[in-house]
């Protein structure tokens, strides 16, 4: 598991126009987002205890969280990631899932996943049983990326964050989101060994601090 550097930001619209002017100028567009962007609707595990939600709230230094995850309103290829942190870095583990696959893991028809020969699926399987995970809520929001060659550089902007409340039919394109209360423009930028001073220079805004802000964190505010 290779581990990244990860810094977090919450922005305001104006925030948002200057520093996408400025990426404009020295890193480039997503090559896989269409016009720039793309929606992204993430269904999250948590345990009856909310054990993924506390240890985020609580700033536990070893934590993970696993999610199912499809872009674009488009089910004909869902992921299911586990994001692990680790003294401030970050990592991400993923497997593909058939739409079907995710709707059984859904409605709690678990079984096949063992024999899956996926190790991600398999863990998921474990904790679900083990550790009582189970999914807890839909999270939606837009995001706009955009990447960097040297130190392999991710930069996205995430907004217009929505939650599904308690919904987990993460599938059904008429289940009902709402806003995620008043949550922010969030900048992510994500690297490997170094950040280069070309994109620090350009992420950089004044009174603009590095945050922990979770979006799941953000979409549990209603329960």
């Amino acid at each position: 598991m290779q581990y990244r550097h990860e810094w977090k930001h919450e922005l305001n619209y104006l925030d948002l126009l200057s520093i996408r002017s400025r990426l404009r100028a020295v890193a480039q567009p997503d090559p896989h987002a269409a016009d720039g962007k793309y929606l992204i609707r993430s269904l999250y595990f948590d345990n009856l205890n909310d054990k993924a939600l506390r240890e985020k709230l609580d700033g536990v230094n070893m934590r993970e969280k696993f999610r199912i995850r499809y872009y674009n309103g488009d089910p004909s290829l869902v992921r299911l990631e586990k994001k692990s942190k680790l003294n401030g870095l970050c990592a991400k583990l993923s497997n593909p899932l058939t739409a079907e696959e995710a709707q059984r893991i859904v409605d709690g028809q678990l079984g096949w996943m063992l024999d899956s020969g996926r190790p991600l699926v398999q863990e998921l399987y474990c904790k679900m049983r083990c550790q009582g995970l189970r999914p807890k809520t839909i999270v939606d929001y837009t995001r706009e990326p955009f990447v960097y060659a040297p130190g392999n550089v991710r930069v996205t902007f995430d907004y217009d964050i929505r939650t599904g409340l308690r919904a987990t039919d993460f599938l059904d394109p008429n289940c009902v989101t709402v806003p995620a209360g008043d949550a922010p423009i969030l900048l992510e930028v994500k690297w490997d060994e170094f950040l280069p001073s070309v994109i620090r220079d350009a992420v950089q805004m004044p009174g603009r601090h590095v945050t922990a802000f979770s979006k799941y964190a953000q979409c549990r505010i209603y329960g």
